[in-house]
């Protein structure tokens, strides 16, 4: 099944409802969000990856800094599963029929998913993330982001320092 619309212009269409000032970028394929803080030339801790987990066998998104590792075990935790792992990319493909695999955007409630963002990335002024692609990002502030995303924050990854 092929989407009605990208992702791009799903995003762009909600954000603008929802009144939200953001930039869109494009640049070349990079397929992690080391390789977007690189090629955009942004630190690591303002580039967020969408991981995706089973917590007792429920999808889940953890969004977690470029820079960072999420830890199972402190999702576990933070999120009081019984069971945590990374999700199989066939296990959640099809919730992203408007999205490359991959690229997804840190938006869970737009596809029916919990969404829990580390604390980290809340200490930023601005988060980008992929916009659907691999090729274009999103960046806005933070307090936008959180307000329309409405994410369960706690500790799920392992920082490492800038280089």
């Amino acid at each position: 099944m092929t989407p009605d619309r990208s992702c791009l212009e799903r995003m762009e269409d909600y954000l603008g409802r929802a009144g939200v000032a953001y930039e869109v970028t494009a640049h070349p394929v990079r397929y992690t969000a080391q390789g977007v803080a690189q090629v955009e030339h942004l630190p690591g801790r303002l580039v967020a990856k969408v991981v995706m987990v089973l917590l007792d066998d429920r999808l889940a998104m953890i969004v977690a800094p470029a820079l960072s590792r999420v830890d199972l075990d402190w999702v576990r935790e933070s999120t009081g599963a019984r069971q945590v792992r990374l999700a199989r990319e066939e296990e959640f493909r099809h919730l992203f029929a408007d999205c490359e695999v991959g690229a997804m955007p840190p938006f869970g409630h737009l596809y029916g998913l919990p969404l829990y963002v580390d604390v980290a990335l809340t200490r930023n002024p601005v988060i980008t993330f992929n916009a659907g692609t691999h090729r274009q990002t999103i960046t806005m502030t933070y307090t936008d982001f959180a307000r329309l995303a409405d994410p369960r924050t706690g500790i799920f990854a392992r920082h490492r320092p800038a280089a």
